[in-house]
């Protein structure tokens, strides 16, 4: 069976790092963007399973990115985690409202992550 892609956009290089390495160790195919029109690209070229998504990344922020990813039929069905260093209210609002599927706030436990991602692709 092959490994799900999940395309990882954040501008933050260590986090990449550190990311890749451990969807690696859960059998997941990691691509990683650092900026908004990279994700961009790198969704219509890997058409990835899953998008973790920083919300402060330059070019695209990933709020707008969000919304243009749902609002597209093309890439509308791929779940989008927000992963957001900020714990507000205002974030889960702002992120149901660009229609994310779900919000991660860092710092996160791996296995926090991990199930969120697992029961995205189950679905």
């Amino acid at each position: 069976m092959a490994r799900k892609k999940i395309l990882f956009i954040e501008d933050e290089k260590e986090i990449v790092a550190l990311m890749k390495e451990r969807l690696a160790s859960s059998n997941y195919e990691m691509i990683a963007a650092y900026d908004g029109e990279e994700g961009l690209k790198k969704v219509y070229q890997n058409r990835p399973d899953l998008i973790l998504l920083d919300i402060l990344i330059p070019r695209i922020d990933g709020l707008k990115l969000c919304r243009r990813l749902k609002d597209d039929d093309a890439t509308k069905h791929i779940p989008i985690i927000i992963v957001s260093a900020s714990a507000g209210k205002n974030s889960k609002q702002k992120s149901q409202a660009a229609g994310a599927d779900d919000l991660i706030v860092k710092p996160f436990e791996a296995k926090e992550l991990l199930d969120k991602i697992a029961r995205h692709l189950n679905k």
